[in-house]
């Protein structure tokens, strides 16, 4: 991996840009239509040159990091410029349009459809850091339709970063399950967010009552928007699907709550304590 190009260049583009400049010397290069984003990419020393779209003719890796409503298209530009023997990846939060999108091309076995997960609430080229992905888990999809050497060099990349790569044959499945694990999540902070707005007028009230419980909770409330809405669109069909559950159980709790039956809330929390011993058992 002599060069690299990474198309976008907030913080997932920015911090993989970052780490493989430190792990294999090569030459990042990158691609961003925010001018703005570029310069501070340069200054910031993220990437060492900007690039266009005839440098991916001459790169030995790309990387795909744009919001997801742009990966199908981009993806398919891409593929068509590369040489015979580059690896290009996305590293968007759903899979199944980028994979539809590129099916079919004869460059396919070149591509790896993966969604490393990580992040932070920050975004731009200012929130790209060192170790965002360490301890981290890398969902690769259809490594079947991808080529021996393709899958080889995208697994290294990330196990480079210390991440454990887990494979998945079905993008469908890879968007419904990110739905429940993560995409619900975002929309329940930023609806407490604006519920807590909506009900609590006086703003100074929020910054000295608020607790740690409800700064952790609304924290992806402080997620970029215009990188959100797409994923939510993108994956409707499973975020409506999980949005009724959601909304059952809230209503309810609601109506728990009403007849006062602390019995019924009581069973309910202690039940759902069982996440701390799943996500332990993820975390090892």
């Amino acid at each position: 991996m002599n060069k690299i190009a990474v198309i976008g260049l907030g913080l997932i583009g920015g911090s993989l840009a970052l780490e493989l400049k430190k792990n294999s010397w090569a030459t990042i290069y990158g691609i961003d239509k925010n001018p703005k984003h570029l310069e501070k990419a340069l200054e910031r020393g993220i990437i060492f040159a900007k690039a266009d779209d005839e440098t991916l003719s001459e790169v030995d890796v790309v990387i795909i990091s744009v919001p997801v409503d742009a990966i199908p298209s981009v993806a398919v530009d891409v593929l068509d410029r590369i040489k015979d023997d580059a690896l290009v990846f996305d590293v968007g939060s759903t899979k199944a349009a980028v994979c539809d999108a590129v099916r079919n091309h004869e460059k396919r076995k070149n591509f790896v459809a993966l969604h490393p997960i990580a992040g932070t609430e920050y975004s731009g080229p200012e929130a790209a850091i060192y170790d965002l992905f360490k301890s981290k888990v890398n969902i690769i999809c259809e490594k079947s339709l991808s080529s021996a050497q393709s899958i080889e060099k995208a697994s290294e990349i990330f196990e480079g970063l210390e991440m454990k790569n887990v494979y998945m044959d079905s993008p469908v499945q890879h968007d419904m399950h990110i739905a429940y694990v993560s995409h619900l999540s975002h929309i329940s902070s930023f609806m407490l967010g604006k519920t807590v707005l909506e009900i609590e007028k006086d703003e100074k009230s929020i910054f000295n009552m608020a607790g740690s419980g409800f700064a952790s909770t609304v924290r992806l409330a402080k997620s970029n928007p215009e990188t959100w809405t797409p994923i939510l669109m993108q994956n409707k069909e499973f975020l409506l699907k999980s949005l009724e559950e959601y909304i059952k159980n809230l209503i309810e709790f609601k109506n728990i709550l009403t007849k006062e039956s602390a019995d019924e809330i009581l069973h309910i929390m202690q039940d759902t304590n069982r996440i701390k011993d799943v996500l332990a058992g993820i975390k090892n």
